[in-house]
């Protein structure tokens, strides 16, 4: 019972300290950010200039800054972007197509850590956008064909107009949202991290890999990737990060760890955790989930296929 009470309590201060020194900070500063850039009338100019350049890939231009907030932010910063799309009415194909893109792109707060430990940051940031770009347009013009292209009514029409003259209550309004989604998030973060904790406490994960080695040779991977590959999936990219570091501070990182092949199938956030923190930015984007997911899958195999001939 102790064993149970100690890897709860260790899980429980990795959860609050992700979602509150990592995930709320940039929530805050994106969320405010964004609206700012809304009420200035500036964000309408920026997505009239990307909408036929988003178009092809079955994105809006919303959809195509969400996407560039995931590369070079966190995967969490296309939060508020996802929001905004829902309450101006996009039509629930093109939030497929937008959470697609984003489930298949490196997300910032994973890629640029591990380039210092070798990963070539060019070219994964490259190959991530041609992988989202390819997710987003086979959710939009393949697997999102069953969902409506019609737009929904827009929310908040009163308030976007009041927020125009009050900086103040953009802000106070904003940041409220913000932590509460992250409130929102704990949960599930946490109960991610107990599963991983447990696994590496009670020596799972070393038995597993050491189970797993004859076929992963078979398929030529190595058994290193094992752990994490578990705690990617299991408990998202900022737990892989810190896997890596750990690694990297032992002397046991090998450059198999941090190649493109290996960015195109764990530096995303289609995992566990990801998936479900991305979902809650609205009450439609879970009926995009099955199709968007699908896309996702095709981005990241392509991102996998194109690391390991470039790498």
């Amino acid at each position: 019972m102790e064993a149970i009470i100690a890897i709860v309590l260790e899980a429980g201060r990795s959860a609050v300290d992700v979602a509150l020194y990592t995930l709320l900070p940039i929530m805050v500063v994106t969320m405010v950010l964004l609206r700012l850039f809304e009420a200035s009338g500036a964000l309408e100019k920026c997505l009239t200039w990307m909408a036929p350049i988003a178009r092809p890939f079955g994105l809006d231009g919303l959809g195509m800054l969400a996407m560039l907030q995931i590369s070079f932010v966190s995967f969490v910063a296309p939060l508020p972007t996802l929001i905004l799309m829902e309450k101006r009415g996009a039509s629930n194909r093109h939030l497929a197509a937008a959470l697609a893109g984003i489930l298949a792109m490196a997300p910032a707060n994973a890629l640029f850590p591990l380039a210092v430990m070798g990963l070539n940051a060019g070219e994964a940031l490259m190959i991530s956008l041609i992988g989202g770009l390819t997710a987003a347009a086979t959710t939009y013009w393949l697997w999102g064909r069953m969902l409506s292209r019609e737009p929904h009514d827009a929310e908040d029409s009163e308030q976007k107009t009041a927020e125009k003259f009050s900086i103040l209550k953009i802000i106070n309004g904003s940041g409220g949202e913000a932590i509460q989604i992250v409130i929102n998030i704990i949960p599930m973060l946490l109960l991610s991290l107990v599963v991983v904790t447990a696994l590496r406490h009670t020596g799972a994960i070393v038995s597993l890999q050491a189970l797993m080695a004859p076929v992963m040779s078979l398929v030529g991977a190595e058994p290193e990737l094992l752990l994490p590959f578990l705690t990617k999936y299991l408990a998202g990219s900022t737990a892989l990060v810190g896997v890596m570091h750990d690694l990297e501070a032992q002397g046991q990182l090998s450059l198999s760890l941090v190649s493109l092949t290996s960015a195109g199938f764990l530096l995303h956030p289609l995992d566990l955790p990801g998936v479900a923190i991305l979902l809650s930015a609205g009450k439609r984007l879970g009926k995009t989930a099955l199709p968007a997911i699908s896309g996702a899958l095709i981005g990241i195999t392509l991102r996998t296929f194109l690391g390991t001939i470039v790498g």
